[in-house]
This record gives structure tokens, C-alpha cells and sequence, in this order.
């Protein structure tokens, strides 16, 4: 093939990639939506619900043995399907406040995002912090507002509390026709039709019936109740409402808006081909030396999580990279930026939730899994040899603390071992002090009951968990050597190290926080550090 044809295909190849990220509130609806979009592009023949305990079946994308249990979503999963000849890459991300790290690492590597409302709650405040995260990257937003086959809030009323909540403007799509028990579909701004669904079925049905304009007589005849009050609403939104505006989409500044019930069907079909028709193609990505376009022929691209033990029967662990440029075939050859050596990628994968399959190819936009022996981090940015590095990827200071004791001491290795690659993976934060003593970090308590369940089911290691008297952590960065010697003279005992080897200061209170700053006020203390980065002193 000629260069002009390979640069031919990688072009169009790049075009057909959508990559985003499904965010919301935990309870919004999000796993059921994830659901559904995959039954309509395919990738499964029915879907499974989000049900407690005692369920009998579980969510495709909701894997681990704890979230099949607790009926919640704790790890973010990647699904990757054919529709409309197109290749859709979907995340779907914990909508649990305390696994918001996990999600934030997720919206780096994603073009654009769906919010999920709930009609009956409207904003919440896991919705708020995810959409200040998208909006530092500009990442365009298509909200669903779920949940229309109950009794819930007015539209305009929801409308009106994402514009002020949220502060982003609104371009309604399409509009409910009643509500809870009176539901009877959505109204497309755009085509002036109505699409009328029947709820409660998982598969999606071929016969719905469409019903072209406001005026026809055949919305009078199946919803003499809710016809009017349809018709008052839209004419009311079109005259105060802007209009949907690609350009200010992409650019994150406005949201078009679709109203459905995704455990009913209604509307989802809509937000997936908007998905294809508006969200962009994968795009620019900006390193430390320069920016990267997608169709650039070399491979470049980064690890933004780790997932150990998809398989328990095989203990394995896979790096999820997010392709950036180039094409990926088996046997590539890349550069380890970080560790500066060469890796051969022999047979990375593509998923559906815990589901796998070798990857042929994979193109700017694509997920791909690689089997990870310990040599891949978060943040890694591997090329075909170009001194390049990905940045963004974020690690908080965590708030809560304990340490880890093994119920038999025989087990201590295991349970280090455990607590390592689950640091690395980044499901809790791990430190590690001048003795070798393991401490965990992390942003909310559910964190550690994921853990101590993952400990004992996945490396067989009963452990208890002691509170630690640490107020906070901070990464830290120096100017000098004589500062850091200074510093660690003084402050031993509270530097522990990362999993990556940064030091960190793990202080007892505010006030010895406050004071040690002020003692040393060349030294930076860091609550946020991103992968790869090299901290300055703030």
C-alpha cells in the first residue's frame, strides 16, 4: 500500500471513531443507559438489569464480583461496538462519589461525554463535580434527562436548574410528552415528529410508530390529555430557548438536551445518534513537547488505568490505553517513554465489559487492553519512538487513611503484593513509609470496603483495617538538594512514598501542616499532582 493510501485509510478510519464517557449521579440511570445503547448498536441481545443482592442477572458492564452484589458500578468499564458504520468506544464510569478518581482519569481519555439526569432529583452534587472536570477540558456534553416513565419534575423546570446549576446553556432536542404513568414518548425538535414507544420492553422494537407535526390529527386522537400541553411547551421552548449550535457544543459551552426513560427505551436511540451525528472524532491531543493529530501515521498514546484481575482464574492484570495517533497492528514495537526501553504489544485486546477478544488493529479513539506484568503505570505514554508525554491525569490527596494489618502474619507478603498492584490500578491510594509499613489513602470510605473484599477475594488475604490519625497528604517537590535533605532531617517520620516513588507528607493535623509550611516555605506541598509532571514549589 502507498503512503498516500495508508494516510488515506487512517483518515477515514479516524472519522469513524466516537470515544465518550457516560457521567452522572449515582442512581441516575447511567448502567441502564450504558445498557441500552449497547442493545441498540448490537453488542448485546438483551439487556441485564441493575437489580440488589439477590439478582439473577447483573449489568453487562458491571464485572466485578462486588458491584454484581451491591448493585452499583466501582470501576469503570470499556465497551467497544459497530454501529451505523461506525466504531463506538464507550466508558462507563462509577457514578459513586467515593471512586471519583477512577472517572476523572476516565474524561482524559474520552472526545465527549453523556450526562445522566434524574427528573425526579435534577442536579446532584456527584453531576456537578464531574461536569467541573469536563469543563476543564472543554469536553462537549450531551445531557439525557432519564426517568419520564415516573412521576418527576417539569422539563422546564429541569431545563432551567442545569443552566443555573450547572452554568451551561441548554438547547433542548427533543421533549417529553407526560409523565410516570401518562408517559407516552418524545417530541424531535428537529424533524417535528413524534415518536411514540412502548415501555417496559428490553429489545428494541421495529414498528414504533412516528407521527409527523404538532398539528396532526392523530395526536389528538391517542393523547387528547397531553396534546395540548405538548403543543403550549414546544411552542415556549422554541421562543426562549437557543438553538442547537454545533460549533458551541464541541467547544463545551452548550448542551443539547433529550428527555427518555432509558429502562424503557425512550429516547435512547436518539442520544446514540447524536453521539455519531454531533460528538467529534478523536481529536488533538497536547503533550509536554507538542501537540499530536490523530491521523499522524506513528503510534502514540497513554495508560489511564489499570485493572488487576479481570480474570481471577489467570491473576491478570491489563493497562487500558487510549490510543492518540496511528495505528496499532499486533507485534508493533513502542517505546516505553517513562522507563525508556521497547515493548512489543504481541496481542492486545478490545472489551465488552469482561468480555475480550484480540485486537487486529486499532486506530486514534480506540481503547485497547494490554497485558501488564508491572511495567505499566497510569499516566505512561508509550510512541514508536518519539520522546513525547501525555499529560493530565490526575491524583488527589486523599482524605481518609487506615493501615492494613493481615489477620495471619504468614500473609504479609500477599498482602502487600495486593495492596501494590491495587495501588497501582489506582483503586486506593498506597504509601509506603521509611520502614516498609503500608498505608491506604483514600477519597471516600466505600473505597476501603472495595478493597478489603478485592484483598479477600482476589489474593485470599483477611486483613483488618485501624483508622490512622492523619489529617491529610501532600505531594511534595523541592528546589535543591540541600532543601530536601534539610527537610527529610527534620520530617522523616511523616514522608512516606507513592506507588510511583514520589514523596509524599502525610500530616498528623491542619496546625502541623500550616507549621511545616511555614518552616519550610521553599518546599512545595502539592494536594493535586498529575502523572509524569515535575512539581514546582507553590
Amino acid at each position: 500500500m502507498s503512503s498516500s493510501s495508508r494516510t488515506e485509510t487512517l483518515q477515514e478510519e479516524v472519522a469513524r471513531r466516537r470515544t465518550f464517557a457516560i457521567i452522572s449521579h449515582p442512581d441516575a440511570g447511567k448502567t441502564t443507559l450504558t445498557e441500552k445503547l449497547l442493545l441498540y448498536g448490537g453488542a448485546i441481545q438483551e439487556a441485564g438489569a441493575v437489580k440488589a443482592r439477590r439478582a439473577s442477572r447483573h449489568a453487562t458492564s458491571d464485572w466485578l464480583e462486588i458491584e454484581k452484589q451491591r448493585g452499583i458500578s466501582v470501576s469503570s468499564s470499556v465497551m467497544q461496538f459497530e454501529y451505523s458504520d461506525h466504531i463506538v468506544n464507550l466508558l462507563d464510569t462509577p457514578g459513586h462519589e467515593d471512586f471519583s478518581e477512577d472517572t476523572y482519569r476516565v474524561l482524559t481519555a474520552v472526545d465527549a461525554a453523556v450526562m445522566v439526569i434524574d427528573a425526579a432529583k435534577g442536579v446532584e452534587a456527584q453531576t456537578i463535580k464531574l461536569l467541573e472536570v469536563c469543563r476543564l477540558r472543554n469536553t462537549p456534553i450531551i445531557t439525557f434527562v432519564n426517568k419520564f416513565d415516573r412521576e418527576v419534575r417539569g422539563p422546564l423546570e429541569i431545563l432551567q436548574e442545569i443552566e443555573e446549576t450547572l452554568q451551561i446553556d441548554c438547547a433542548p432536542v427533543s421533549w417529553p410528552v407526560g409523565m410516570g404513568k401518562s408517559f407516552r414518548g418524545v417530541y424531535d425538535l428537529q424533524s417535528d415528529q413524534l415518536l411514540r414507544f412502548r415501555g417496559g420492553e428490553e429489545k428494541r422494537a421495529h414498528d414504533e410508530e412516528v407521527i409527523a407535526g404538532l398539528d396532526n390529527a392523530r395526536l389528538d386522537e391517542l393523547f387528547p390529555d397531553e396534546v395540548e400541553t405538548l403543543r403550549e411547551e414546544v411552542e415556549l421552548i422554541r421562543e426562549a430557548s437557543e438553538p442547537f449550535d454545533l460549533e458551541l457544543f464541541r467547544a463545551g459551552m452548550q448542551t443539547p438536551v433529550f428527555f427518555g426513560s432509558g429502562i424503557n427505551n425512550f429516547g435512547v436511540q436518539e442520544v446514540l445518534n447524536a453521539l455519531l451525528q454531533w460528538a467529534p472524532r478523536p481529536q488533538p491531543r497536547s503533550t509536554g513537547e507538542r501537540e499530536v493529530l490523530p491521523d499522524e501515521a506513528p503510534l502514540t498514546g497513554f495508560v489511564f488505568k489499570i485493572q488487576a484481575n479481570m480474570d481471577p482464574k489467570h491473576r491478570d492484570r491489563i493497562a487500558f490505553f487510549r490510543v492518540c495517533s496511528g495505528r496499532y497492528q499486533p507485534g508493533i514495537k513502542l517505546k516505553h517513554l517513562r522507563l525508556g526501553r521497547e515493548m512489543r504489544i504481541a496481542n492486545a485486546q478490545t472489551f465488552l465489559a469482561n468480555s475480550r477478544k484480540a485486537s487486529e488493529e486499532a486506530f486514534a479513539g480506540d481503547i485497547l487492553g494490554i497485558h501488564n506484568h508491572g511495567q505499566l503505570q497510569i499516566g505512561d505514554t508509550l510512541t514508536e519512538g518519539e520522546q513525547l508525554s501525555y499529560r493530565g491525569i490526575p491524583h488527589f490527596a486523599p482524605e481518609l487513611f487506615c493501615r492494613a494489618r493481615p489477620a495471619d502474619p504468614l500473609k504479609a507478603k500477599q498482602l502487600n503484593k495486593g495492596l501494590k498492584e491495587l495501588g497501582e490500578e489506582g483503586a486506593v491510594q498506597v504509601f509506603t513509609d521509611g520502614m516498609g509499613r503500608k498505608l491506604l489513602g483514600a477519597v471516600g470510605r466505600l473505597q476501603f470496603d472495595i478493597v478489603a473484599h478485592r484483598l479477600k477475594g482476589e489474593y485470599n488475604v483477611e486483613a483488618s483495617y485501624e483508622p490512622a490519625e492523619i489529617h491529610t497528604a501532600r505531594w511534595l517537590s523541592f528546589p535543591d538538594e540541600d532543601t530536601r535533605k534539610a527537610f527529610m532531617q527534620r520530617e522523616e517520620a511523616s514522608v512516606s512514598e507513592d506507588v510511583d516513588g514520589n514523596p509524599v507528607y502525610l500530616a498528623p493535623s491542619r496546625y502541623k501542616l500550616q507549621i511545616t509550611q511555614e518552616r519550610f516555605p521553599d518546599v512545595g506541598f502539592h494536594a493535586t499532582r498529575e502523572h509524569g509532571e515535575v512539581l514546582q514549589p507553590e
